[in-house]
């Protein structure tokens, strides 16, 4: 970083591609209230974008949104994506230049336990947000961030491509394979020629502070390490894409903004991180207890739940081809930032403070 040069304008000269472009953006994000939701709005909020959030209460207590007191820097609706008239009402009165799509049910395990509200929040709150932009006159670039479930699963040991098969097994993965084909089907329908710009971004398994759903892995890892207790895992030998949240943010906030100045950039982009950091679960949990200290450990002790894929990973050859983009931040440096923000929560530190941090370090490409 240049001398006089802020951290933000450090980041368009190192990534060619130039942050600032965000500052008096309005943009939309539904899911706001989500982990990743509030990573994002941090973000756009810190680059002076004006953003408005739609999304249910928090899901989880304790929550990152309320803990970084996310809601003081944006506009937040409190809302249900599948209650199409108040949706429209919150984006009508954003007029947004930019839609994020992130509300979803996220939890493979949930969608066993509730398919249908798992179906009618990630299709149908699809359809939703592209009828609203269907009827914009000032949207210019909507992504829809799905997942690397998505594809057709077949274990193999080399990564999917976007043109793969889509076909999700479980209702979680099979609600989003259905969320981008919903998408695909807009494209071709309403926004053929071009008026809007339109994207999936299909991520890896995303860890960062915050992060408090149920059935995942890191956020075990921490209530465990509260707790003082052994950590438990459920399949130490499922192999899984693994990125800090601020990867696939910083790519889809890339996405949306080089699509807005050219829509030749529209498309379906897989967002993960390179082969090395394609960890299976038990060592993952080794670096985590490394880098946690304390005499923390964990124990193998399957509980017989439902199917969840053993191996998936993302050839990510197009975004890289496409934006010269590369993964910033490898599993090592990921954990790392993870157990940094979490001791800081715990410890009853300034958590908005460290997100800057972070924000900052990753964006520059600097350590703290």
């Amino acid at each position: 970083m240049g001398r006089g040069e802020s951290a933000l304008e450090a980041v368009g000269r190192m990534n060619n591609f130039d942050m600032t472009f965000y500052q008096g953006k309005r943009v939309f994000v539904t899911g706001h209230t989500g982990f990743k939701g509030s990573w994002l709005c941090k973000m756009l909020s810190r680059l002076g974008a004006e953003v408005t959030g739609y999304s249910l209460e928090p899901p989880t207590q304790p929550s990152l949104y309320e803990i970084a007191g996310i809601g003081g820097d944006i506009h937040s609706v409190i809302g249900d994506i599948r209650d199409l008239n108040s949706l429209k009402a919150a984006f009508d009165e954003a007029r947004p230049e930019i839609v994020f799509h992130l509300a979803a049910q996220p939890i493979v395990r949930d969608s066993y336990r509730d398919p249908a509200y798992t179906y009618g929040t990630n299709v149908m709150g699809t359809v939703n947000i592209l009828e609203c932009v269907r009827g914009s006159e000032t949207v210019k670039s909507f992504l829809n961030v799905t997942t690397d479930k998505v594809y057709r699963n077949r274990e193999w040991i080399w990564g999917y491509r976007e043109d793969e098969e889509l076909d999700g097994f479980d209702p979680y993965s099979n609600s989003k394979s259905c969320s981008e084909l919903v998408t695909h089907s807009y494209k071709n329908s309403f926004f053929a020629d071009g008026r809007v710009a339109i994207s999936t971004a299909r991520a890896g398994n995303v860890i960062g502070g915050g992060d408090f759903a149920n059935d995942r892995i890191i956020p075990d890892c921490v209530r465990a390490a509260q707790k003082g207790e052994q950590i438990i895992v459920r399949n130490p030998f499922s192999t899984r894409p693994y990125q800090h949240v601020l990867e696939p943010l910083y790519a889809y906030m890339m996405i949306a903004a080089k699509q807005y100045m050219d829509g030749k950039y529209a498309g379906y982009y897989n967002v993960g991180p390179d082969d090395v950091d394609c960890f299976e679960t038990g060592a993952l949990v080794d670096l985590f207890v490394c880098k946690w200290g304390d005499g923390l450990s964990w124990v193998n002790r399957s509980d017989g739940g439902p199917h969840e894929a053993n191996f998936l990973k993302l050839d990510c050859a197009k975004l890289k081809s496409t934006f010269d983009w590369r993964p910033r931040w490898n599993l090592d440096t990921a954990i790392e930032k993870v157990v940094e923000w979490s001791k800081c929560w715990l410890s009853g530190g300034d958590v908005r403070a460290c997100m800057d941090r972070q924000i900052d370090s990753f964006l520059t490409g600097c350590q703290p």
